[in-house]
């Protein structure tokens, strides 16, 4: 050992325990934070660090598997240059500050998701232009910046002090010794990339002890790899034959009928054929959670008018969004499909011309429109909308070659009184709405419109002046929100479209979705409320509904005929029994009544009692039957898409 820190191979050395010593400084930042919120048992807090040490070995050595190449084939008189000490000492303190900002990084991810970097982590690189301003409006980043590199410069002046750059540069290794140390590094290295698995991570029920077992890097890397998941290669599988029979079983209602393809959910949709036909307004707000509002025992007052809304509304008080990015929630919304392994549909290959809620309303002769205060490039979403029967309104850049089927508006300046990294101010994209409103009245043209918020996403600004909350906390955000969803709809109340337009207000996710267990249903449950529907009473469904089911409710209850495509389900039929489906990008939830199921790759099925009251997941062994109703939901989802058999016709 001691003629390893003398010879060539010292700065990798150094630079491994250096990773491996930081790496356990971080999980160890984590878990104090984590055991704030869960408990630990001794025998896990063990474990993850033991586990976690592995990946971090593993992890430093893929790191440095090229510079380990590098110490072996360089000849010595090479070795001993001047431009190589210059090149070698360029590289070492970059990969200081690559892992640097990483361990940074991880702490933040955290703070956000209470998990090591995921697909999130892999989305968000994507598009660096909204996440680098974001990240210069949530934290003051020359700061941090300059922080990383003065413990870049101490750090390497540390390795100059302990004479780990003379003793490697002064060195003389013989190439079978070189050989060897080359293969102690490089061979593991390969080892652990090709053969660990990340999830081999997670072996045990407490969500908090699996991620922290992780290494922040590996987990970036791994989620990248396992951008998409193929259904039939993770996941459990029943016969095909017997997945639709199940799900149009399930589908069935009291007015529906289905095709003759027993491979296929199209169905008719049998109403009161109503001539009743109002606009309609989705206001679809950022991870607003149930447990912001009073109506779930919130006592900040930070909801006043939506709470008042939901005592005057068709209220859905115990809906659950199917995931945890904005872009689910609108597939949920657009598509009424499960939350199928890997990506959103909205950000997939191949989503265009699906068969969408704005196609129902299409047939019924309505215009549909996409509005978004930021860049609607951003997770793909005016590709998605723009070519499934949408146009669009947004603040974005011109792109080259852009085409979509709908038409694409930019909001101008003249338009904005506030703008972050993420967009316009709610009260802004509202103004832009009702000028769009007002001129589709005027000529006659009946409106769909879906609103997409970003006033409540993180860095949390907002238009002075509006609340008593200041800026750049996430209570403010909401209340802002709040406040500009009332007034947006006292302003409407004197328009004379008013009278036959629905407005319906409905998040698309939580505001956090870690928590205790490894899918906490708690955080997916959301509030959704329609308003000003002309002759339907005010009620409260109390029933457990998804958001999928959302327009399947509203058109029965505007009493239209329609064809459906969607797994969606009329919530006030009489045929209607409860069930959800919720989702990460890998694991996949079906929970019926309080009978859990968890879909994991490798075929992994969980089963649990759940709680609502407390919280709790008990494993219980559930019936079959209800274990294959959720696979056969998926696994028809994910074929149908697959398959292109969503697609308009």
């Amino acid at each position: 050992m001691n003629q390893i820190f003398k010879g060539r191979y010292s700065i990798l050395l150094g630079f491994l325990i250096y990773f491996i010593v930081f790496s356990f400084i971080i999980r160890t930042i984590l878990f104090v934070s984590a055991a704030q919120k869960a408990e630990f048992q001794f025998l896990e807090v063990m474990r993850f660090y033991l586990v976690g040490f592995l990946f971090d070995l593993g992890t430093g050595l893929i790191l440095t598997t090229l510079y380990s190449i590098y110490l072996l084939v360089i000849p010595h008189r090479f070795y001993v240059k001047k431009w190589n000490r210059v090149l070698t000492l360029s590289i070492f303190f970059l990969f200081l500050v690559i892992t640097l900002f990483s361990f940074f990084a991880e702490l933040t991810f955290w703070q956000e998701f209470e998990s090591r970097f995921n697909f999130i982590a892999v989305d968000y690189l994507i598009y660096t232009y909204e996440v680098i301003h974001n990240i210069n409006e949530s934290y003051p980043l020359p700061l941090l910046v300059g922080g990383i590199l003065l413990i870049a410069l101490g750090l390497t002046y540390l390795f100059y002090k302990l004479k780990i750059f003379s003793s490697s540069f002064k060195s003389h290794n013989r190439f079978k010794n070189r050989l060897l140390y080359a293969t102690l590094t490089v061979v593991p290295a390969l080892l652990f990339l090709f053969i660990v698995k990340n999830n081999w991570a997670e072996q045990g029920n407490n969500r908090y002890t699996n991620e922290l077992s992780k290494a922040g890097i590996y987990s970036f890397f791994a989620a990248f790899k396992n951008n998409e998941l193929n259904y039939h290669d993770f996941y459990s599988l029943i016969a095909n034959k017997d997945a639709f029979a199940l799900v149009r079983k399930e589908l069935t209602e009291s007015n529906s009928s289905f095709k003759n393809d027993r491979f296929s959910i199209l169905r008719n949709l049998k109403g009161t054929d109503s001539a009743y036909k109002p606009n309609v307004i989705t206001i679809t707000v950022e991870s607003l959670s149930a447990d912001f509002l009073a109506h779930y025992g919130n006592t900040q007052n930070i909801t006043p008018r939506l709470d008042s809304f939901a005592n005057h509304s068709v209220f859905f008080s115990n809906m659950y969004a199917t995931g945890t990015r904005t872009v689910r929630g609108m597939e949920a919304l657009t598509l009424g499909i499960p939350p199928t392994p890997g990506s959103s549909i909205v950000r997939r290959m191949d989503n265009e011309h699906l068969y969408t809620v704005g196609h129902v309303f299409e047939e019924k002769g309505y215009v549909n429109t996409f509005f978004y205060g930021g860049d609607g490039y951003f997770d793909n979403m005016n590709h998605f909308f723009g070519n499934n029967g949408y146009n669009i309104v947004d603040r974005g850049r011109k792109l080259l070659n852009e085409t979509y089927d709908g038409t694409r508006t930019l909001i101008s300046d003249d338009a904005v009184t506030f703008e972050n990294a993420w967009g316009i101010c709610d009260g802004d994209i509202f103004n832009v709405v009702i000028k769009d409103a007002d001129e589709k009245y005027k000529k006659g043209q009946l409106f769909n419109n879906f609103i997409m918020t970003t006033s409540n996403h993180r860095p949390f600004t907002f238009p002075n002046n509006k609340i008593d909350i200041p800026s750049g906390s996430r209570e403010g955000a909401v209340k802002y929100t709040d406040f500009a969803i009332g007034q947006f709809i006292d302003q409407i109340k004197k328009k004379p479209w008013f009278k036959n337009t629905v407005i319906i207000i409905v998040a698309d996710h939580c505001a956090s979705s870690a928590g205790k267990n490894e899918i906490d249903i708690s955080k997916y449950q959301i509030p959704c409320m329609i308003l000003n529907l002309k002759n339907t009473e005010n009620r409260n469904i109390s029933k457990m509904t998804s958001q999928i089911d959302l327009f399947p409710t509203l058109w029965s209850l505007l009493g239209w005929n329609y064809t459906s495509e969607f797994y969606g389900k009329n919530v006030l039929d009489q045929k209607y029994e409860s069930r959800v489906f919720l989702g990460t990008y890998q694991k996949l939830v079906y929970m019926k009544g309080d009978s859990l199921v968890i879909l994991s790759p490798h075929r992994k099925i969980d089963t649990y009692l759940y709680n609502k009251s407390k919280n709790e997941q008990k494993p219980f062994a559930l019936p079959k039957k209800i274990v294959n109703q959720g696979i056969a939901n998926y696994q028809t989802a994910f074929d149908l898409f697959r398959d292109g058999k969503l697609r308009y016709k």
